[in-house]
C-alpha cells in the first residue's frame, strides 16, 4: 500500500497513528497516510538515522519503534494527504505460493472457513479479497512478532501500528502489504495481498508457573523461531507436542496460550474483505445475515457487529472450529483452532463523496481497533467454542 518514491527529494509513506498517542486520546487508531521530504527531517538524530534495517537505504526512519529484539522506526505526523506506494520486494511467486501454502493448511483443519469461502462464492462469484492474515505467537526467546513478521518485511510489508490488551497481556503489530498488493485483478491468495497481524502473548507478565511451562517448550524449539513461517506453510509445532496437563495449567490463566501452544504458527484466521464484494453481501449486515441463514454461529463477544469508535472499521467473526488432539501424555481432548472473519471498511471523511464504484482501498478506513480486536480474539474462547457446541 506504500511505496517509495524518489523525486528531487525522496519521498517516503508514514503512518500518523502508528503507536504514539497521548494518554487521553482513544483507542481508535485510524491511519492516515501523507508524503514528507527528508528535507523537513533534519532534525532526526543520527543514530536513528544510522540504523535503516530491515527498510531499504534511503527510507529514513524518524524515530524507534521498538519490537522484540529489533528496532523498527517511523516518521509520524498528523496530517492526511497522499499515498506513495512501496514495490514488492523479492519474488511474488514465493511470497503467494508461501501464503498459499498457510491458507491450505488453515482450511484443511477448519471446515467452517472452506464452507463459507465455498458459500461466498457462489453467491457472489470470484470477488473474495482477504483484508488480513492473522497470528499469535509467544512473547519470548525470539518466539515473538519478529519471529513471523520478518518473512513479511523481507518481502516489502510495512509495520503500520500497535496495539495493546493489557487485560489479555497481549501487544500486536499490523502489517501493509507492498503496492501489488492493492491490485484489482485477481481473487483469494491471488488477489490483494492482505494486511498482517501479528500478535504476541506477553510471556514475562503470567504467573511462574504459566512461565515454566511455556520455557520449556520454547527450549525444545530451539531456534525454531527462525523457520516460523515454514512451520506455518507445513501445519506442524516448533516444539514438542505438549502434555494435556501443561495444556490444561496454561488454559486456567491464558487461553490464547492454551491455544497458541497446541497450534503453534499456524493461521488463527483469514479475514474476507466484504467491501470488496459485488452483491448484496457486501455490507457486513447483509453478509452476518447471509451467514447466519446458512447456519454458521457468530462471535456474540460484544455483540454480533463490532464497530470502531469512529464508526468506520465494522467487523464480525464466526466461533473457532475444534479439533481432536492428542497429547504427548496420550490424552486426547477436543482444542480450538481457527475461525474467519470478516471487516468493511467504510470511506473515510474526505473521500465521502467518492462514488462506490470508484473508491479504492487508500480511500477507506485502514488500521485496525483495539476495542473491536479485544471482541474477536474471543473466537476461540471456552465460552464462545461450548456455545457453539450446544
Amino acid at each position: 500500500m506504500e511505496a517509495f518514491v524518489v523525486r528531487r527529494a525522496p519521498t517516503f509513506l508514514y503512518s500518523s497513528s502508528f503507536m504514539f498517542r497521548p494518554p487521553s486520546s482513544s483507542s481508535s487508531y485510524v491511519t492516515r497516510r501523507s508524503r514528507v521530504s527528508f528535507s523537513s527531517l533534519r532534525s532526526l538524530s543520527r543514530p536513528c538515522l544510522r540504523r535503516l534495517h530491515p527498510f531499504q537505504k534511503g527510507t529514513l526512519p524518524s524515530r524507534f519503534i521498538s519490537y522484540g529484539n529489533r528496532n523498527l522506526c517511523m516518521a509520524l505526523h498528523s496530517d492526511a494527504s497522499s499515498v506513495v506506494e512501496t514495490p514488492l520486494k523479492g519474488n511474488e511467486l514465493f511470497l503467494r505460493t508461501m501464503i498459499s501454502g498457510m491458507e491450505k493448511v488453515y482450511l484443511s483443519r477448519n471446515p467452517t472457513a472452506k464452507a463459507i469461502l465455498e458459500l461466498v462464492r457462489k453467491d457472489d462469484g470470484e470477488h473474495i479479497c482477504y483484508d488480513h492474515f492473522a497470528f499469535r505467537t509467544f512473547g519470548v526467546d525470539g518466539h515473538g512478532i519478529d519471529s513471523m513478521a520478518k518473512i513479511f518485511l523481507y518481502f516489502g510489508y510495512k509495520p503500520r501500528g500497535e496495539l495493546r490488551f493489557p487485560a489479555k497481556k497481549l501487544r500486536a503489530l499490523w502489517f501493509a502489504p507492498p503496492s501489488t498488493g492493492y491490485s484489482e485483478n485477481g481473487t483469494g491468495v491471488d488477489g490483494a495481498l492482505p494486511r498482517i497481524f501479528i500478535s504476541e502473548l506477553l510471556v514475562d507478565q503470567l504467573s511462574h508457573e504459566s512461565q515454566e511451562v511455556i520455557r520449556k517448550y520454547i527450549k525444545t524449539s530451539d531456534s525454531g523461531y527462525e523457520h516460523a513461517a515454514l512451520a506455518s506453510t507445513m501445519g506442524c509445532l516448533t516444539w514438542e507436542k505438549p502434555s494435556y496437563s501443561d495444556y490444561q495449567l496454561l488454559s486456567s490463566e491464558s487461553e490464547y496460550a492454551a491455544w497458541t501452544l497446541v497450534n503453534g504458527y499456524a493461521l488463527n484466521h483469514v479475514t474476507i474483505s466484504t467491501h470488496r464484494l459485488k452483491s448484496h453481501i457486501r455490507k457486513i449486515n447483509s453478509f452476518n445475515q447471509f451467514i447466519q441463514a446458512n447456519g454458521f454461529k457468530l462471535n456474540t463477544e460484544g455483540g454480533i457487529l463490532k464497530v470502531s469508535p469512529d464508526g468506520l472499521l465494522l467487523q464480525s467473526s464466526t466461533i473457532a472450529d475444534t479439533v481432536s488432539f492428542k497429547f504427548a501424555d496420550g490424552v486426547t481432548e477436543s482444542v480450538a483452532c481457527s475461525y474467519i472473519e470478516f471487516a468493511e471498511r467504510l470511506l473515510l471523511p474526505e473521500y465521502k463523496n467518492i462514488p462506490d464504484e470508484e473508491a479504492q482501498e487508500f480511500h477507506r478506513r485502514d488500521g485496525f481497533e483495539v476495542g473491536n480486536a479485544d471482541k474477536i480474539f474471543e473466537s476461540t474462547s471456552r465460552d464462545q467454542v461450548t456455545r457453539k457446541a450446544a
